[in-house]
Parts: C-alpha cells; structure tokens; sequence
C-alpha cells in the first residue's frame, strides 16, 4: 500500500442502525472511530446483542493506535467491553463519555484495565502519522462530538451523530465556524450522519421536549414516571428541573440510570438545584402529587425497570390509576413490539400513557435534510460517505451532496465490509473484508452463529419431532418399536393417531434400510421418510432429530 493512501473501513454502522465502528488505515497506523452494539432484529431469537466483528483489527494489532469514541450512546460505546478483551488499546473520549465508558467497563470486569484518555474539543494529539481533533456537536446527550482527522491523504470530517440545535438544553451547539474553517482549507472526504435523511425540513430542538416536560409534571394528578435512555443526561436534567419548579421530588430506577445519574452528578453534568432527587425507598412516604420517577425501559426491554413495573414485577413501583407514564424516546428499529407491549399493559394497568406519536415527549436527535444539505455545503469535500443507517438512509444521504452539485462519482455509499481508497485526488472500492454480525447471547459471544439461528427459527415456526430408535448392536435390527415424541408441532390432542402412524413410517424406513451401512446414512433415511409424512399430513416442517440408542 503507498505510504499516502488512506483506507477507509466500516466495521458496522452502514446498513443497519447501530453498531457504529469505522476504521481508518495508512501504511502503519490503523485508527477506530466509535465500537458501538445494535440490539437484535425479531428473527434474531435469543440474541441479546449485536456487535462488530474485529478480526481486522486483531489481525492488524501491532498498527493500532486507539479508538476515538464520538459519544456515549450504547449503539457507539457498548462494544467496548467485547473489543477490548481482544485488543487492548488507548481510548479517547470527552470529559462525560469517559465516565459513562467507565461505569459499563466497571459492569464488564475486563482481565486487564483499560486506558482510557480525557480529551477537550480542541486539543490536537497524534496517533502515529495521523493526527486527531474533537469538534463539538449537538445531540441528545452532552459532549457529543465529531472527529477531524489529518492524514497523509488530506483532511478527513467525520461528523459522528449530530444535529443543528440553536437553542440546546445544556449550552452545546454543533462547531459550524470550525467546520467552514476546514471547508474553505480543504477536505478530502466527509463521512456525515445519515440516520434522518429521508426527513424534510429541520429537527425541532431539544427545548421543546423540555417544555412539553414541564407542563406534564405540573399538570398531572399523580405520579409522573419518565423512561428514557440511561445515558440522556440532559433529558433527566429537564425532568430535575421541572420537578424542581412544581414541587416534586425525584427518583431514580434501574440499575444504568442510578449508575449513570451518580457519575453524572459527580462530574457536575447534572445538577441539583432544589435538592429534589431522594432515593426510590421514599416512594412510599410521599404524596403521589409529589413524585416524579425516572427510568430505564422506553425501548420496552424486558428487564428493564419500566417492563417490570408494565409487568407488575417492580419491588417498589406499583402503577396505579392516575398514575402519567412518559415514554421519553423513539423506538429503535426493531424495538416496536417491545415497545407497543410495554405500552398496553401500562394503559391495563389505568396509567395516563405518552409517547412521541400523541405528545411532544422526544425530538431526534439526528439531523434532517436541511441540516446535512448546510453541513455539506460548509464542508465542501472532495469525496463523501454517508454513514449511520440503514441503506435508503446512505442512498438518500447521497442524492443530496449530488443535489449540491458533487459529482455522482465521488460519493460513494458503502456497506459493512468494503474498503474505500483515497490519496486525495482519487477514490476507488478496493476490496471487500469480512465484516459479519457477532451475536452476544448470554455469555456467548460469537458462539450464536446463523445455522443457529436458522434452528431457532425452524423451531419456534414449527416445532420439533424426536424420534428415538433401539437398534441391536450386533444385527443392526430394531429391537422395538420406535417412539415419536413432538414439541410445539400439533396440539396433544391430535398428536396421538398422527404419532402413531409417524412411527409405522419410522418402522417402513428401518424395514428398508440396509442396517450394515453408516447410521448417518440410516438417519437420514428416517428424517427424509418422516418429513415427507408429516409434510403431507400437515402442510409443516418441524425440525426431526432421530436419537439411535444402540442395546
């Protein structure tokens, strides 16, 4: 590879909403922007999460410099714990990010601690021969930032998520004049956030939901329950605040919030200022006119503090009638029957029920097109790669740098795996690495693979059948007749005469089989003997595991 070109490799984030990991490569040194998680899709069944592969990265160990981290949102830190337990290199990150990194590595208990570095938008620093600078952005959650790096190709922006917020709850606003600034020097490739760019117009700002908030907790009869991200700060300073003004006090459940909402407090990103946070134990000694709970569970997660109280299952939170449950987010892609589930056991219950479809209780926190069309004028770069989202997001994202006048043939929608080259005056897809899903489910990490999931999927749409066969050791002759033994296949009722005549078709299959040839061979008669049965029987086909017990 020329000592000049920069290779630009997406690890996750493109295609999909989540799991953000971008990689930048020159001759010696390799960089990291973000290691994010995505939550699983429906038909991933007992998949817990979802994260990049790294094999690259372990491959290329001895070139790594460090992972820059853009924000503390999990889709852009949850993968963290897994990368580093295989490759163990500096982390950079703002003043909150850090500590919002550091309670999730604390959950982790990784072997080796990890070095994480503090880092002020701004301040340059030098990563081998490329060299890294934060720039402040708006988002949903303070000290947000995008990323500018120089290499031996030119200027590369990358903008993380962001939006253009005039009027932000905790003061910070996207570094437009620092971007213009780089625009009129010169930019070899822009890789800006897609995730709204099929939205016309401009997000609303943060300062709506706030007000929107205020008048929730003053106006309602009871409790109020707000459920939001654990790591939305400034939402939760918006819910303090206006308890503060209305009388309430406010608690804390679930165990990220409670973690998130010490840091927070201790690094001086939320404050205080009526004294009203108290633990959640003094639930039961205030007048409900007097509460106000913040929450885990607005993607309707089923451990989380709100699905347990949905769920009549929280040890201290009990809804009851007049009680106003505030859903304070927009449903991940593939959330919304979580979601949806939480909401209707809540509306069971007799609780007062908003969400982001029927009241003002969330704004995005990604940027529509009238914003990306601005950042892109601003930026002017040669080369562009939308980032952050799902296909039609990237095409969209696009269509409008080409509105803007850059040629079709400099931006570039890549996926998961392709690998981008530039020197600065030219591009061009190179090649294509393996960049697959890793699946985390319970303790596994990468053990799930999709012939798993595949079964699982075979399973819950079908069921299973077993049959189990004794077979002589020295004949090879069934010595009784075989049982059939179904799981989620047919109701137990009708099980029985099908069952029975399932196992004449085992017996049929055995009578014909030559008993001197591999079992492999004679359990693959049975499957086939039995599945084309059953299919004719029922129009289904249940996963069947011939179990051959040799006496």
């Amino acid at each position: 590879m020329n000592r000049n070109t920069l290779r630009v490799i997406p690890l996750g984030g493109l295609g999909e909403i989540g799991k953000n990991m971008m990689l930048f490569e020159v001759a010696d040194d390799i960089v990291a922007v973000d290691a994010g998680l995505m939550f699983p899709e429906e038909e991933m069944l007992g998949v817990d999460l979802v994260i990049p592969d790294v094999s690259y990265l372990v491959q290329h160990r001895d070139k790594v410099r460090g992972i820059l981290i853009t924000h503390g949102h999990e889709d852009h830190i949850g993968a963290l714990p897994f990368v580093l337990s295989q490759v163990n290199v500096p982390v950079y990150c703002t003043r909150l990010t850090h500590g919002l990194i550091s309670v999730k590595l604390k959950e982790a208990r990784l072997k080796e601690p990890a070095d994480l570095r503090v880092v002020n938008p701004g301040e340059r620093f030098q990563l081998g021969t490329i060299r890294a600078e934060f720039f402040r952005v708006a988002h949903s959650i303070p000290d947000a930032c995008g990323i500018m790096l120089e290499t031996p190709a030119g200027r590369i922006v990358h903008t993380g998520d962001f939006k253009l917020d005039h009027t932000p709850v905790m003061g910070q606003h996207t570094d437009l004049s620092r971007l213009a600034r780089w625009g009129n020097e010169g930019v070899t490739l822009l890789l800006a956030d897609s995730t709204y760019a099929e939205v016309p117009g401009y997000t609303p700002s943060e300062q709506l939901v706030g007000e929107a908030l205020d008048h929730i907790i003053s106006g309602a009869p009871g409790r109020v329950i707000v459920a939001t991200f654990a790591s939305l700060i400034s939402r939760i300073q918006q819910v303090i605040d206006a308890a503060a003004r209305h009388g309430r006090n406010v608690m804390v459940t679930g165990r990220s919030m409670i973690d998130n909402v010490h840091m927070a407090l201790d690094l001086g990103y939320l404050v205080d200022p009526g004294d009203v946070l108290v633990p959640i134990e003094q639930l039961r000694s205030l007048p409900a006119n007097r509460i106000a709970v913040v929450c885990t569970g607005s993607q309707g997660e089923p451990t989380s503090a709100l699905a347990r109280m949905a769920n009549r299952d929280h040890r201290q939170v009990h809804i009851q009638p007049g009680d106003t449950v505030v859903l304070s987010s927009s449903p991940i892609p593939g959330n919304e029957q979580f979601v949806n589930r939480v909401v209707d056991n809540l509306f069971k219950l007799g609780a007062r029920v908003l969400y982001n479809r029927i009241a003002n209780v969330h704004v995005r926190g990604h940027a529509a097109q009238e914003e990306l069309k601005l950042v892109l004028s601003l930026v002017k770069p040669r080369f562009f790669v939308p980032i952050h989202g799902e296909y039609r997001h990237l095409h969209l994202h696009t269509q409008l740098a080409r509105e803007l006048g850059m040629p079709a043939e400099n931006a570039y929608v890549l996926e998961d795996g392709d690998v981008l080259e530039t020197d600065g005056h030219t591009a061009r897809l190179a090649e294509r690495i393996s960049a697959p899903y890793v699946y985390v489910d319970g303790l596994g990490v990468g053990d799930v693979s999709r012939v798993v999931l595949r079964d699982r999927r075979h399973l819950a749409s079908d069921g299973v059948v077993v049959v189990i066969m004794s077979i002589d050791k020295q004949t090879g002759k069934a010595t009784a007749r075989p049982d059939v033994i179904s799981r989620g296949f047919v109701e137990p009722e009708e099980s029985e005469t099908l069952l029975e005549r399932a196992r004449e078709v085992v017996v049929r299959a055995l009578d014909g089989a030559d008993h001197l040839a591999e079992w492999s061979i004679i359990n693959t008669k049975v499957k086939d003997a039995l599945g084309g049965f059953l299919y004719q029987e029922t129009h289904r086909r249940p996963m069947i595991l011939p179990v051959t017990v040799e006496v």
